[in-house]
């Protein structure tokens, strides 16, 4: 059976999941900040994120979430507590808790954090 072509104004990514030109793409570094980002999208982009790292061979990153209430730094540490690739986190206290530092696992031969 033939492959369907992917919808107009749609790319197939190397993984083959569906992305729409429009998506917001983040370039690899090793600081993430997020606020671009929706408060309710935190978690997805940090999880993304931390395994697009992690392929890229980073293993020390910094995740500037804001101070505000804390309600963002909240969801992305509980994300980051969750996440198969961390190792640790910890507050960036020089930010007055405004960003959080994270070590990646090293990686393995082999490693699809999928």
């Amino acid at each position: 059976m033939p492959a369907v072509p992917p919808a107009p104004g749609v790319v197939v990514g190397r993984d083959e999941r569906a992305v729409p030109d429009d998506a917001h793409r983040v370039p690899i570094e090793s600081e993430l900040d997020l606020h671009a980002f929706a408060p309710a999208d935190a978690a997805s982009v940090v999880d993304e994120y931390i395994r697009a790292a992690h392929e890229a061979g980073l293993t020390r990153l910094r995740i500037v979430h804001g101070r505000g209430r804390g309600v963002r730094r909240g969801l992305v540490q509980a994300a980051l507590d969750r996440h198969p690739l961390v190792d640790t986190f910890w507050d960036d206290h020089d930010s007055h808790l405004g960003a959080t530092w994270v070590a990646l696992r090293l990686r393995s031969h082999g490693d699809d954090p999928r």
